[in-house]
């Protein structure tokens, strides 16, 4: 029914809209459990990289429904971007359960084009589960290191390629053709780590880890920060 949906040309507005935005909940709801001691590690560096000012001014791209502002530091001033406006309902009651936060604005727009923000204008970026979908992962990290102040810090963690000579990499590339269209565009094959060792990062820690999915080919990660 999708594949066919798809052809007729009803998938992609049906997905933007409703089903992403439901399923994208669901799914992360479930992977922050999983992923909930990683993240508190990764994120626990983050008043390192205040400014001068003292303040932290974070950009979060991919925002979707906000999993994590849990994780920011008390007074944080975040802005959020996402390339779905549909995502209202649950970031806004995410807003609402993390008020030790100062939200900015939220931006329409994809990693790749952040023309709204200034060069230079802040403290940190923070990516989790969005470079596996950007049409551009160059551009996007490209797009990263622009908007970061000198000394700033880049936080991702991402689903990546499996191993080529394991199962779960089969399965990731038998999957691949029916995930990308249920989910947005994701991509299940992607070697981000390499794309990141390429990147102009003046420091760069990347960790793989595992976070187990049920019945979901997206048990590989990596987990790290790059400095410009």
């Amino acid at each position: 029914p999708i594949y066919l949906l798809n052809l007729l040309g009803l998938w992609e507005p049906f997905c933007r809209k409703v089903f992403f935005p439901y399923i994208l909940e669901k799914i992360c709801t479930a992977h922050d459990k999983k992923s909930k001691k990683h993240k508190q590690e990764l994120f626990r560096n983050l008043p390192d990289f205040r400014g001068p000012s003292g303040q932290l001014r974070l950009l979060e791209i991919g925002t979707g429904s906000g999993t994590n502002f849990q994780f920011y530091p008390e007074g944080c001033r975040v802005t959020c971007t996402d390339i779905n406006p549909h995502f209202q309902k649950s970031l806004s009651k995410s807003m609402k359960k993390n008020q030790h936060l100062h939200y900015e604005q939220f931006l329409v727009a994809a990693a790749e084009d952040l023309h709204q923000v200034p060069s230079g204008s802040v403290d940190a970026v923070v990516c989790t589960l969005v470079l596996c979908s950007v049409q551009s992962i160059s551009g996007a990290l490209r797009e990263v290191l622009r908007v970061l102040r000198p000394g700033g810090a880049f936080y991702f963690l991402e689903h990546v390629a499996a191993e080529r000579s394991s199962w779960t990499y089969f399965w990731q590339q038998v999957c691949f053709p029916t995930w990308k269209l249920v989910f947005a565009g994701c991509c299940l094959t992607r070697e981000l780590w390499k794309n990141l060792e390429e990147a102009k990062f003046s420091e760069l820690k990347i960790q793989h880890i595992s976070i187990a999915m049920p019945c979901m080919p997206i048990d590989p990660h990596i987990v790290g920060y790059g400095v410009k």
